[in-house]
């Protein structure tokens, strides 16, 4: 009887234990896949918010508009690419305070104003030196479900360039009333001094009638030369490309200014080589070697010359030059030249009956042809203006 009570026994131990190693491997199994999807689920987490975050940052990168997220205890958490060009940054800010990553106490100054006042509109941030800009900050609180701050969210946008559009639209219209005010001044003084009297004494009428006459002129050039600028500068002037010979438009130019340059004894030379033919708008090419020569002659000395040459460069771009004997430029004044309403001297400028636009309708003339236009002097021994064309097409 004992024999087979242990038998049992013993089938019943090893029936138990196969049993229990079975659950067990079934439960290990089961926690095993359940660890593997919980790791899986993780991972996916991970991607997802990777991904999400990457997306994110994309959205914020291709924004034209800098973005800056602050933290509520004041550090950086983000900031794009635009924002990193406007503020000139070259290393990793996020982390950071703003004094630690601009030096900028009014940028921390706002912020706290947004956090006691929820938002600041409009602000403006003026930045100096090397990455000097005109900055207009809108910066919003962000608050949680409960009204907590969680941290402050600011937008730059960069108004550098409608600051600098409009300072040039101030001083152009101080300058276009300047240039107006001094004829539109003489011309009236004259006829009251006519209206008065004086029409009846034929000699000093006839000065009083051509000093009128001279400065009528002078606003009629003045009021033409903004008529082309403002063609020029606005994209409405269409130019008529063609096979332009330089040498052939130089000697018309030559003989239109021959009688003004007798005047002051001056020799005009042609030295473009013969065959030297550019793709250009005659008449444009004419209206600036014009200018050119006009001002060699109104400003170089009495029984100098003033010439015209051409040459090849190596990128077989045509450089065409006008140099002159004169009292050259100034160093300082060579950069700017080329402005509207600038002049080297003013006083003698105006006595030559200059509009002050003659150059600056050169230069544009020159880039809508796709060239550049630059100039050279050395004190007392004359100036040259130089300006490449587009050779001869094939």
């Amino acid at each position: 009887m004992w024999p087979t009570f242990a038998f049992i026994l013993a089938a019943s131990a090893i029936l138990l234990h196969l049993w229990w190693s079975a659950c067990y491997r079934g439960v290990r199994k089961e926690k095993l896949q359940r660890e593997q999807e919980i790791a899986r689920l993780e991972e996916q987490g991970k991607r997802t918010a990777a991904h999400g975050e990457a997306q994110q940052q994309a959205l914020f990168n291709s924004m034209i508009e800098g973005v800056l997220l602050v933290d509520a205890d004041g550090r950086i958490q983000l900031a794009n690419q635009a924002l990193d060009r406007l503020m000139g940054s070259t290393h990793e800010i996020r982390g950071k305070t703003i004094i630690e990553a601009f030096r900028l106490h009014q940028l921390s100054e706002l912020i706290e104003q947004v956090v006691s006042r929820g938002q600041v509109l409009d602000f403006d941030l003026e930045l100096h030196g090397t990455n000097a800009r005109s900055l207009q900050v809108n910066a919003a609180a962000i608050t949680d479900n409960e009204g907590r701050i969680d941290g402050v969210i600011l937008v730059f946008h960069d108004r550098s360039r409608l600051k600098q559009l409009e300072a040039t639209r101030k001083e152009f219209v101080a300058n276009v009333s300047h240039e107006l005010r001094t004829p539109l001044s003489i011309i009236k003084g004259y006829v009251e001094t006519l209206i008065d009297g004086a029409k009846d004494d034929p000699t000093v009428s006839g000065r009083f009638l051509k000093t009128i006459l001279k400065h009528t002129d002078r606003l009629n050039y003045l009021i033409e030369d903004l008529l082309t600028i403002s063609e020029l500068e606005s994209g409405r002037s269409v130019l008529n490309l063609e096979q332009v010979d330089v040498k052939a438009v130089t000697v018309q130019v030559l003989e239109d200014l021959q009688s003004r340059a007798d005047e002051k004894q001056m020799l005009l030379k042609n030295d473009v080589p013969i065959g030297t033919v550019v793709t250009a708008d005659a008449d444009r090419l004419q209206q600036v070697l014009f200018n050119l020569l006009d001002n060699s002659i109104k400003y170089g000395r009495v029984g100098g010359h003033a010439q015209v040459s051409a040459r090849l460069l190596e990128d077989k771009k045509i450089e065409i030059c006008v140099r002159d004997d004169g009292p050259g430029i100034p160093s300082e004044a060579l950069a700017r030249v080329f402005e509207r309403f600038y002049r080297v001297d003013g006083a003698r400028s105006r006595k030559e009956g200059g509009t002050g636009l003659g150059l600056s309708i050169v230069k544009h003339i020159v880039q809508a042809h796709g060239g550049e236009i630059w100039a050279k002097s050395d004190l007392g021994q004359g100036a040259s203006f130089h300006f490449t064309l587009l050779p001869r097409q094939s």
